[in-house]
């Protein structure tokens, strides 16, 4: 068995100094003790798994439950936050997630989603279109990062475009960091509230949409509920289009960062499904480099011979698994035409991403877009004067001013 540091480290760990690096304690842990006990900010404490193989354990073993997590979380905060925490396919584990996610599937197919591209390679005409009226430089989140998936998530589930930027504006509280307690709770008791009001106009005035095809569902179906319903649609909303909005924007700085990549991709546009695919290996989602805690329900033993024991956390850090030197050749450098890309940003096992195609789709139709026509586009200030979200579990930039 690996020996343990004497004390938990802090974490999250201070920010690295460019908005395009990691947390240098993320690689030094990966590379040295693969583990480390950390101590989050209630107070808790858990382990840090950081190699590929342990973080993909965490993600697909059963003894890693997301319910147990979830449940815990739910009684001691005993808010509406907690609780949709536990009724949601991120808190559950078969056979109950199992039951869920083969219902909601059932409206949510590849094949849907696919069919939605055309749709959404015209909402990123329109934008752009709207972009070159603007005076530049021109702030690309506010401008095309943010406002294309909350266009496209809000499409598929049947919001209305009125309600768009107020959408925006709950998930962006739902989706803060640890301290942002009340705004949290504030954000979900109105997200209930509003899809509770919308699935019962829909019943009423069924649409071509996902909350439609879901209450179909549920007629059909009648262990799925209406509850289910609203927290499966949170949850499509906040990760369907935070995660993307922030992805454009982080993507399209690393892309200038190395602008030969950028070029040869522009001459060479039938690369961009799989320079996607390395972007989201290589550029972090969140900004810890870590995703959603698990509690070990058995004893497991980890690659190095750390033995972690039955009712610890576990926090699966993803961004240093995609980087892990064993699976990556050259992991630590961005490389668009990688073949073997094996990642993780989607997750893996029975949480995988639900919405993992459709932010491949959106990304690839943004940036062929971008290529295009915008194939001057550079930064309008120094890479420096960038500043990451505060207070935001998912990495993502203030603004991202750009000229072309």
């Amino acid at each position: 068995m690996a020996e343990a540091p004497s004390e938990p480290v802090a974490f999250p760990f201070p920010d690295p100094p460019s908005v395009r690096e990691l947390p240098p304690e993320l690689a030094e842990i990966r590379d040295g003790a693969a583990v480390v006990e950390v101590k989050f900010p209630d107070g808790i404490s858990g382990w840090m798994v950081t190699k590929h193989a342990d973080v993909r354990k965490v993600l697909v073993d059963s003894r890693f439950s997301s319910k147990v997590m979830a449940t815990a979380a739910a009684a001691m905060s005993e808010t509406e936050t907690g609780k949709l925490m536990n009724e949601s396919l991120v808190g559950m584990d078969a056979p109950e997630h199992t039951r869920l996610r083969k219902l909601v599937t059932k409206a949510f197919t590849a094949r849907n989603v696919e069919q939605l591209r055309p749709r959404i390679a015209e909402m990123v005409a329109e934008l752009l279109d709207e972009m070159e009226n603007l005076p530049r430089p021109v702030d690309l989140v506010k401008a095309f990062s943010v406002p294309l998936p909350v266009r496209v998530i809000c499409e598929l589930l049947g919001v209305p475009a009125e309600d768009q930027d107020t959408f925006h504006a709950w998930s962006n509280s739902l989706l803060g960091d640890w301290s942002q307690v009340v705004e949290k709770e504030l954000a979900t008791v109105s997200l209930v509230k509003y899809f509770g009001e919308l699935i019962t106009r829909k019943r009423e005035n069924p649409g071509e949409d996902l909350i439609t095809a879901l209450i179909k569902v549920s007629e059909e179906d009648t262990t799925f509920t209406e509850r289910e319903i609203i927290a499966l649609s949170i949850g499509i909303l906040s990760a369907g289009h935070e995660t993307t909005a922030n992805q454009i924007s982080m993507f399209l700085v690393h892309l200038l960062h190395h602008r030969d990549q950028f070029d040869e991709l522009r001459e060479n546009p039938d690369g961009i499904p799989r320079a996607v695919d390395e972007l989201l290996r290589f550029v972090p989602l969140t900004t810890t480099g870590g995703i959603i805690p698990r509690l070990t329900t058995a004893e497991v033993e980890l690659s190095n011979g750390t033995v972690l024991p039955a009712g610890t956390v576990v926090m699966p850090a993803v961004a240093t698994a995609n980087r892990d030197p064993e699976v990556f050749e050259d992991g630590e450098r961005l490389n668009l035409a990688r073949e073997h890309n094996p990642h993780l940003a989607f997750g893996a096992g029975i949480h995988y991403c639900l919405g993992a195609q459709l932010a491949r789709i959106e990304l690839q139709e943004a940036f062929k877009a971008i290529l295009e026509r915008m194939p001057s586009v550079r930064l309008a200030v120094p890479e420096s004067e960038l500043r990451l979200k505060s207070a935001s579990i998912i990495r993502g930039l203030e603004g991202l001013p750009v000229t072309w």
